[in-house]
């Protein structure tokens, strides 16, 4: 009897080690799972935003930095299985192609399961695991880490057509009256936008000026006040480096006075310091830097140029109101002038507060959404 009560203790201990060691070896293993299904989603979005927004290819950067993502976290000390025909891309609820899903592995099929210990006396020698995730490349309503210099967002240029860095905004003649056929511009609100694009524009060369309130032009720029900062040395520090300070879209700016044209080049100059070896790679049309991402990726804000114009010609105090947000690298700086290169830039997605995100939003935040 005492041989019978011992082999059924023995029993009873296997099946309660299954439960300790094996089940939470398989819970492990899924978090471990979800992980790399997380990174592999995060990464085909990132790509997809910085890199090229339609290229659903099996060689494109968004299926490729998935895949290496996902495999880089690996489950139970072993890569997960995830093929090409594992990365998908879903719409999202607005039918917009923003998504990356990413499904990984570890089963029989696959020829990777995992092995289990205790439960093998059971007859179950192996497990199978899954995990699934999706990215999102959305546009963003809220920005950080902006410049405290603005400049007008891209029109249609009815003027001189086509548009270029250095036409003019214009809505009225030398007399003030108003143009036959004035230049136009449509707010990142409307499917019509007219603003800057992160592919279209990507790599555009554009040389920055203080403005001088005669006219707006694309390489013109206007200092202004980012909240709680005021005067030379608060400006140049927020160019230098990042003010955390959260804006929205449809934000009035303060203008700073004067052109602040040397606080700007001390900040440009500390802020190259900061990323010396970096340089734009016509080739490829991005970025190369050692840093990721490299400091001398800035956000500048885009005022509307109509809002500015309409008021400066009827009274009203020129009014600089963030419609959008740039992303810029800072090349050099030639004198007082700042030369760089437009490039895709991440944003914020941010809740109660700051609205809706406009459909042309140029920055994207990228968010796990499932």
């Amino acid at each position: 009897m005492s041989l019978v009560f011992v082999g059924m203790g023995m029993m009873a201990f296997l099946g309660a080690s299954m439960l300790a060691i094996d089940v939470g070896m398989l819970m492990t293993a899924r978090n471990q799972a979800q992980n790399s299904a997380d990174a592999g989603a995060l990464a085909g979005a990132i790509a997809l935003a910085q890199d090229d927004y339609d290229d659903h290819t099996a060689t494109g950067p968004a299926v490729t930095s998935a895949i290496a993502a996902g495999k880089a976290n690996q489950v139970m000390n072993a890569v997960v299985s995830l093929n090409v025909s594992d990365v998908e891309f879903p719409l999202d609820p607005a039918g917009q192609s923003n998504r990356v899903k990413v499904t990984v592995y570890r089963r029989a099929s696959r020829g990777n399961p995992l092995a289990t210990l205790i439960a093998s006396y059971f007859g179950m020698s192996t497990a199978d695991i899954a995990a699934t995730a999706t990215g999102e490349a959305s546009p963003a309503n809220a920005m950080t880490c902006v410049k405290p210099f603005t400049i007008p967002d891209r029109w249609i240029e009815n003027q001189t057509p086509p548009w270029d860095p250095d036409d003019s905004f214009d809505l009225y003649d030398s007399k003030g009256k108003p143009l036959a056929n004035p230049d136009v511009y449509v707010p990142a609100t409307s499917a019509s936008y007219t603003g800057y694009n992160a592919e279209r524009d990507k790599g555009l060369e554009v040389t920055l000026k203080a403005g001088n309130d005669t006219k707006i032009a694309p390489s013109f720029y206007y200092p202004w006040a980012i909240p709680g900062n005021s005067g030379g040395s608060d400006y140049r520090r927020d160019i230098a480096g990042c003010n955390t300070t959260i804006v929205p879209f449809n934000y009035d700016m303060t203008p700073e006075p004067g052109n602040m044209v040397g606080p700007t080049k001390q900040g440009m100059d500390d802020l190259i310091a900061k990323d010396p070896d970096a340089y734009w790679d016509t080739v490829h049309n991005k970025v190369i830097s050692s840093k990721n991402p490299s400091p001398r990726v800035v956000a500048i804000p885009l005022f509307d140029p109509y809002y500015y114009e309409d008021g400066k010609h009827n009274g009203r105090t020129a009014s600089l109101r963030a419609v959008n947000y740039l992303g810029f690298f800072v090349e050099e700086m030639q004198g007082n002038e700042v030369k760089g290169r437009i490039t895709p830039i991440g944003g914020l997605y941010k809740g109660s507060g700051f609205g809706v995100a406009p459909t042309g939003a140029f920055p994207k935040a990228i968010r796990l959404v499932q």
